[in-house]
C-alpha cells in the first residue's frame, strides 16, 4: 500500500470516497508515521506509512484504498528532552487528537509511560504501547440530517436538565435492554415524553468526548463514570454506543436529530482544561507525544512538570495557539457536523489563562466570538478552576452564561433555616444583579441550580449532613465537606413520618424556588423523582444503581414528579422568566426597609412582580412558625393561590391576608386590571 501527497490539510482523518487523508499538526516533530490496524486488540500495526511536512506545522499524507472503519494511530519522532518539555517517543502509539471516533480499551500497563519510572526520565521507554492504547477510527459522511433544525430556545424560556447519557436510561424498563445506557436510549420515546412533560427545554449532557478511566480507579476496580478525563476532542464516547467502529458517530447524530424533532436542545459539557494524560508520571496517549509544550502549561524552570489548575495533574495552555485551535476545531465540529446547540465548559477559568492570570479578553474568547458558526450557540461557564485567582463568577465575556454557585449556596442555607440571609436571598431570587449587572451582562446570565452532578442529590441534600463516600476507596477523604445540607432529625434513611414530611417539604421549597427565580433554572437528572446516592457526594467513580436514575416510582416519588411538573409549568404559564424586577414586601404588605433586609432573625417576605398580563406574589417563610401575610391592594378576590409547598393541593384564599405555613413557599397570581 502506497501513500501519496495530501490535498486536505485540516487536522484529522478524512475519507474522500477512494482513500483517506491523514493530517496531524506537530510543529516541533522530526517525523510522523500513521499506523494502520485491523483490530483494536492488535499488538502491532499491520502497516506503517510516513507523513510528509506540508507547512511548518503540519504533516499529511493520503492513503488510497482505505475506507470508513479503518483503525489507525500515530507515532511521532523528535527530541527526548523532558527538561525542555519535549517528550517525543515513537515507541508510543498516539490517539489522533481530532479522531472522529475512538475504539478499544485503555489497558493500564507500564508501557503507557514514556520513561522507566524505576530509573527516572534519563532515557525514553522503548516498549511499544500499541497493544494497550485505544485506536482512532476513520469515519465516513453517510448520515442524512433531513430537515434538522436547532430549536433555538431563548434563554428566558430555557430550562436546563443536566443528565448522564448512561445513567439516564440504564434502569428504564420501557427502553429496550440493548439500548439502555446509550445515545439511542436517551432519545427513546419514553425519555422524550418524560422530559417534555417535565418542562425541560435543553439537555446538558455530562461529558461525551471520548474519555478513559484513571489508573488509580482501575486498581480499585472502579471506573470514571462522569467522564471528565478526555483523550478525544471530537469523538463521541464509544461506551455510549452499540458499536465502536464508527457507529457511535451516527448514533450520536440520531440522538440529536430525534431530540431536535421533539423541540429539545442538546448542550455538551466539554472538558478543555486538562486531558487524561495526567502529570509527568502519567501515560502518553496523545497530546504529550504530539506537541507537549504546545498543548500543556509546563512549570517555569522545570518543564518536566506540569502546572495543575484542574486538580487532575495537568492544564491545557490557552496561551498557545495550538490549544486554542484544538478547542475551536472541536467546537466547530460538534456544531457543524453533530448539530449540537451549545456547550458548558468545565473549569472554564482555564480558557482565559493566556498567562497565569485570567482575562475575559483572552484569545480563545475573542476568536470564538468572531466565529460565524459558533456565534449563536449557548455558551455556559463553570466560572472557576483550582489555580490561584480561579474563582471568576460574573467575569466571563458578553454572551456567556455562568453556573451560579452563590445561588446554590444561598438557597440551600435559607431553606435549611440559616438566619441573616434575607438580603442575599433577594439578590439570588432576582437573577443576581450584583454579579451580572445590566446592561454589562445580558438578562438572564445566571444559571441557577441547587444540585448538580457534583455533590448531594436533592433527596440526599435533605437526608444527610455529612458525606458518605466510603465506596470511592479514599477512606471518605474525597468530596466537599461544606454541603449546607440538613437531615431534619436523622442521618440517612428514616421511618419517622415527621422527618420524612419535613424532608419532602424542604425538597418542594428548593425546587419551587428554583422554578420561580429569575435566571435560567437547571435541574439535575432524577431529582424530580427522588434519586439518592445514599449520601455519596462525589460519585464520579460509581457506575451502578447508586448513580443511575430510578424509574420504578413509588407513590411519594410519583407525587413529587407531579409537583416538579406543576412548578415548571407555572414558570412557563406565568412567564416567570420575564417580568420586572418587582418589589420586596414585608408581612405587613409594605416595602421592605433597609433595616428589615439586614435583620438576623428569619422574616417572611414577599416578591411582587408585574408580567405582561398579570402580576405574581411569591411569599417565602423559612421560619419554624407560620405567619400571616397582608395581601397588596386588590384583596383576596383579585388573587389566586396557585402554589402552596406545605399543602400542594390547596387553592383557597379567604380575607385580606393569607397564612404562610412554617417553612413554606406560596405563589399567588392576579390578572392586571
Amino acid at each position: 500500500m502506497m501513500s501519496g501527497p495530501a490535498k486536505i490539510t485540516v487536522p484529522g482523518a478524512r475519507w474522500d470516497g477512494t482513500g483517506v487523508h491523514f493530517v496531524l499538526r506537530a510543529p516541533t516533530a522530526q517525523g510522523v508515521e500513521v499506523c494502520l490496524f485491523d483490530d483494536p486488540t492488535d499488538s502491532e500495526e499491520k502497516i506503517r506509512l510516513p507523513l510528509e511536512p506540508v507547512d511548518p506545522e503540519t504533516w499529511a499524507t493520503r492513503v488510497p484504498g482505505l475506507s470508513p472503519g479503518q483503525l489507525y494511530g500515530y507515532r511521532v519522532r523528535g527530541p527526548w528532552q523532558p527538561a525542555k518539555g519535549l517528550r517525543f517517543n515513537p515507541a508510543k502509539l498516539l490517539v489522533d487528537p481530532l479522531a472522529a471516533a475512538i475504539c478499544g480499551p485503555l489497558v493500564w500497563a507500564e508501557a503507557l509511560g514514556d520513561f522507566d519510572h524505576r530509573v527516572g526520565d534519563t532515557a525514553p521507554s522503548v516498549t511499544d504501547s500499541a497493544p494497550f492504547v485505544p485506536k482512532s477510527v476513520v469515519v465516513g459522511p453517510d448520515f442524512d440530517w433531513a430537515d434538522d433544525q436547532p430549536p433555538q430556545i431563548p434563554w428566558q424560556d430555557s430550562v436546563l436538565y443536566e443528565c448522564h447519557v448512561r445513567g439516564m436510561t440504564r434502569l428504564h424498563r420501557q427502553v429496550p435492554a440493548e439500548l439502555r445506557g446509550t445515545y439511542l436510549g436517551l432519545c427513546h420515546e419514553a425519555i422524550i415524553e418524560h422530559l417534555q412533560a417535565l418542562g425541560v427545554t435543553t439537555l446538558e449532557l455530562l461529558p461525551v468526548q471520548h474519555f478513559v478511566s484513571e489508573e488509580h480507579l482501575h486498581r480499585l476496580g472502579l471506573t470514571n463514570y462522569f467522564g471528565y478525563n478526555p483523550i478525544g476532542w471530537i469523538a463521541p464516547h464509544a461506551g455510549y454506543a452499540t458499536g465502536q467502529r464508527g457507529e457511535q458517530v451516527n448514533e450520536f447524530k440520531t440522538m440529536v436529530q430525534r431530540l431536535h424533532r421533539a423541540g429539545l436542545e442538546v448542550v455538551l459539557d466539554v472538558v478543555f482544561n486538562h486531558s487524561a494524560e495526567g502529570n509527568h508520571n502519567g501515560p502518553v496517549l496523545s497530546l504529550k507525544g504530539v506537541d507537549n509544550p504546545g498543548f500543556y502549561r509546563l512549570r517555569e524552570g522545570d518543564k518536566r512538570h506540569y502546572e495543575d489548575f484542574s486538580g487532575c495533574g495537568n492544564t491545557l495552555h490557552f496561551g498557545q495557539q495550538a490549544t486554542v485551535d484544538l478547542a475551536l476545531a472541536s467546537l466547530r465540529y460538534w456544531v457543524g457536523e453533530m448539530h449540537v446547540d451549545g456547550f458548558r465548559f468545565d473549569l472554564a477559568t482555564v480558557l482565559g489563562r493566556e498567562t497565569r492570570d485570567y482575562s475575559a479578553r483572552a484569545a480563545f474568547f475573542e476568536q470564538l466570538a468572531r466565529d460565524p458558526l459558533l456565534a449563536d450557540v449557548k455558551l455556559i461557564a463553570e466560572p472557576w478552576d483550582v489555580g490561584s485567582g480561579g474563582y471568576q463568577l460574573g467575569r466571563f465575556p458578553t454572551g456567556w452564561r455562568e453556573w451560579n454557585d452563590r445561588y446554590r449556596d444561598t438557597t440551600r442555607s435559607f431553606w435549611r433555616g440559616d438566619s441573616g440571609l434575607l438580603q442575599e436571598m433577594i439578590k439570588r431570587l432576582d437573577g443576581s444583579p450584583d454579579i451580572f449587572p445590566v446592561p454589562q451582562r445580558e438578562d438572564p446570565s445566571s444559571i441557577n441550580f441547587v444540585t448538580c452532578h457534583d455533590g448531594f442529590t436533592l433527596q440526599d441534600l435533605v437526608s444527610y449532613e455529612h458525606k458518605h463516600n466510603w465506596d470511592n476507596g479514599e477512606d471518605n477523604r474525597d468530596g466537599h465537606r461544606h454541603n449546607l445540607s440538613r437531615n431534619w432529625g436523622k442521618e440517612g434513611p428514616s421511618e419517622s413520618p415527621e422527618i420524612e414530611a419535613a424532608r419532602l417539604l424542604a425538597r418542594r421549597n428548593l425546587l419551587a424556588t428554583l422554578a420561580l427565580s429569575r435566571g435560567v433554572p437547571m435541574l439535575s437528572h432524577g431529582d424530580e423523582m427522588g434519586r439518592t446516592q445514599r449520601g455519596n457526594n462525589n460519585a464520579y467513580c460509581q457506575d451502578s444503581e447508586l448513580t443511575w436514575v430510578p424509574w420504578d416510582l413509588g407513590s411519594e416519588a410519583g407525587e413529587f414528579l407531579d409537583f416538579a411538573r406543576h412548578v415548571l409549568s407555572l414558570r412557563l404559564e406565568l412567564d416567570l422568566g420575564r417580568g420586572d424586577r418587582g418589589l420586596w414586601l414585608s408581612a405587613h404588605g409594605a416595602e421592605l426597609t433597609s433595616a428589615d433586609r439586614t435583620r438576623r432573625r428569619l422574616l417572611p417576605f414577599g416578591w411582587l412582580r408585574q408580567h405582561q398580563d398579570r402580576k405574581t406574589l411569591t411569599l417565602l417563610n423559612a421560619d419554624a412558625q407560620g405567619h400571616l401575610f397582608e395581601l397588596p391592594p386588590g384583596g383576596a378576590g383579585a388573587w389566586r393561590l396557585v402554589l402552596n409547598t406545605a399543602k400542594p393541593g390547596e387553592r383557597l384564599l379567604r380575607g385580606q391576608a393569607v397564612r404562610v405555613p412554617p417553612r413554606s413557599l406560596l405563589l399567588l397570581s392576579s390578572p392586571l386590571e
